[in-house]
């Protein structure tokens, strides 16, 4: 396998992307609100979207624009989310496609859109138009601006991107991401935008993407909400001159650079969780299936009992076997095996004398983990979370007052 080196430039890394992030007015707090993400050349496209029964009206153009498998841009709005707002959100939706590709000079199903912020109100168009606009002059070959310009409860912006060599060719895949609230993905998360300068056939693409966001962006969550806005993009513009074909070892080292990119990225919204102290890492074996094994460390990991278990530094391990035994997955309780921090406390279904206080030093860590095994067979899953603080509570509480 090609070793894989981080490079600088996140979304822009790869070559023949340009992006922005400018300020328009529509957050409040007079941040970065609009955002484009660029391919200087005609691109495959490919995109995984939230699965809940309500989606913003972002979420249906951009599944119609990626019908053809072909992009050139991402546009996306932070502070609006544009969902609920009917006719006039979808006309809106497809007006931020519109207007992007005038300012850019390409079609308006080459644009994929995305918006994040609050649900229900109607979008200060005038602002959004103003900040495309702005934002199209402003591309520049870096992506830290539209990394901040996504954001919404985010301390801080996520950005990651690698490098990787086949046949002598460097090629490279780069990310941005926001979302540490609302996050309990199916298929995708709140917004993460990826490229890359392979050439990859659009169909390849999307079975590469959804192959890799289920392995990343669907482990982590933070509060088992499911968003509205839920999107992952993903562009090739192939700038790089190297060809993907199925199976081949490019496909297999461009897809381990995608996946080391989306974990990277997917860790990072855990990490940075609303009011989040400490990243943690739930780990689940001896399953009878990978599905079981998932299942069981989703319940763990969105179990409130145990988040605040964890934010005290309280290894309350009855906390987690009860959340895998009512988690649906088979186990065996005579065979259940559990470690926190490292430290075992159950064992062939029987609890493991422990030093508490070292168990709550070595909780006392901004990343801790937990292994817990079934008993039951040989699959496994990782699910990363992180605690329930009083912060969390209080920017919920006070959202949108």
């Amino acid at each position: 396998m090609a070793a894989l080196t981080q490079v600088s430039g996140s979304v822009c890394a790869p070559r023949g992307y340009r992006a922005a992030g400018v300020t328009a007015g529509i957050k409040s707090s007079g941040l970065p609100d609009v955002a484009l993400v660029v391919s200087d050349l005609p691109a495959s496209a490919a995109g995984v979207f939230t699965t809940n029964r309500i989606v913003a009206a972002p979420v249906q153009v951009s599944r119609e624009h990626l019908q053809d498998g072909r992009a050139r841009a991402i546009v996306c709005n932070s502070g609006n989310a544009n969902c609920l707002t009917g006719a006039q959100g979808l006309a809106d939706a497809r007006r931020m496609a519109a207007l992007t590709a005038e300012a850019l000079g390409i079609e308006p199903d080459e644009v994929l859109v995305a918006s994040t912020g609050v649900i229900g109100n109607p979008l200060p168009m005038e602002r959004v138009e103003a900040g495309i606009r702005v934002a199209a002059r402003e591309l520049i070959a870096e992506g830290s601006a539209a990394a901040r310009a996504i954001m919404t409860t985010d301390t801080r912006p996520k950005e990651y991107a690698v490098e990787f060599l086949d046949g002598g060719c460097a090629a490279r895949v780069g990310g941005i991401a926001k979302g540490v609230g609302m996050i309990g993905p199916h298929l995708a998360t709140m917004l993460a935008f990826l490229t890359t300068d392979v050439q990859v056939w659009p169909e390849v693409l999307q079975s590469t993407l959804r192959t890799v966001a289920e392995q990343s962006f669907n482990c982590v969550t933070v509060d088992g909400d499911t968003s509205t806005n839920d999107s992952v993009f993903l562009l090739a513009n192939g700038a790089s001159g190297l060809t993907v074909r199925p199976g081949s070892p490019a496909h297999r080292a461009f897809e381990a650079a995608l996946t080391q990119v989306c974990v990277h990225l997917a860790k990072e919204l855990a990490r940075d969780g609303e009011g989040a102290t400490k990243l943690i890492e739930v780990r689940v074996t001896g399953a009878r299936s990978p599905a079981q094994a998932r299942q069981a460390a989703r319940t763990i990991a969105n179990s409130p009992l145990v988040k605040t278990a964890f934010f005290g530094n309280d290894p309350n391990w009855g906390r987690i076997v009860a959340a895998a035994g009512r988690s649906a997955a088979a186990l065996d309780p005579a065979r259940l095996s559990l470690e926190i921090a490292g430290i075992p406390t159950v064992r062939d279904g029987e609890p493991v004398p422990f030093d508490r206080d070292a168990a709550r030093a070595a909780l006392n860590h901004p990343e801790v983990s937990l292994t817990l095994d079934l008993g039951v067979g040989r699959a496994s899953a990782t699910v990363w979370t992180c605690d329930l603080t009083y912060e969390y509570v209080k920017i919920n509480a006070e959202y949108t007052t």
